[in-house]
């Protein structure tokens, strides 16, 4: 059985995309998933408090980490001709190197549990242990974030009650004192990674798609 993220806060607060997005208590959140990696992220209340959205071009498969009111926080973009299948988180809309401020990668090529280590920016060029790592098996809905190598956990994911949901929900208990931003950041690089095939429209068509999501989900709560 994996650890459970303590009921007591992180200190000092673990912030990474910002302290806007750090709460003094435990934080449950549910993610919807709809098709193209649309996710529709709200807390016990059913209110929005952030939506990922496929952005791929061309030559990038890339996500935008929203907030509430459609305001870019994140760019998660793949990089390419990699072993690991990494993928970088760019502060707001950009896409230079100077704003990335954390890295995923798979920890092996071929894996057959999930296993993906994340590293800050200001360690990428050193060979440091990672920061954060998600463990467990993602389509089994019981994935679990650790801080570093450490058996402590900080955030958690509960599989539906129901098995009506299986595929397309599931909770997410995350610690006093860590950036949720993040946390969900992460999730969407990990639906990316374990669903690569996963039919991909131009990035215009998925915001549009995306958009109707959102609006059916506000509706039907």
């Amino acid at each position: 059985m994996m650890a459970q993220p303590s009921d007591e806060p992180l200190s000092p607060p673990f912030s990474v995309v910002g302290p806007q997005f750090i709460v003094p208590k435990p934080l449950e959140i549910i993610v919807d998933k709809y098709p193209c990696r649309n996710l529709v992220i709200t807390d016990i209340n059913h209110s929005i408090i952030l939506k990922v959205k496929p952005y791929d071009t061309s030559f990038h498969r890339q996500s935008v980490l929203l907030d509430a009111n459609d305001e870019p926080i994140l760019m998660l973009r793949k990089k390419y001709l990699t072993m690991h299948g990494r993928w970088n988180a760019f502060r707001g809309d950009s896409k230079a190197d100077s704003d990335i401020i954390f890295s995923a990668k798979t920890e092996h090529v071929i894996q057959f549990k999930t296993n993906v280590s994340v590293t800050l920016a200001n360690k990428m060029s050193s060979n440091d242990d990672c920061d954060l790592r998600i463990k467990g098996s993602w389509s089994k809905g019981n994935c679990t974030i650790y801080m570093g190598d450490s058996s402590t956990a900080i955030a958690q994911m509960h599989k539906p009650k129901t098995s009506k949901y299986a595929k397309s929900k599931f909770t997410m208990t995350i610690q006093a004192n860590m950036d949720y931003a993040c946390v969900v950041a992460l999730l969407a690089i990990v639906d990316a990674m374990e669903n690569p095939y996963v039919k991909q429209g131009s990035a215009a068509d998925a915001a549009a798609g995306g958009a109707a999501d959102v609006v059916g989900a506000v509706l039907a709560n």
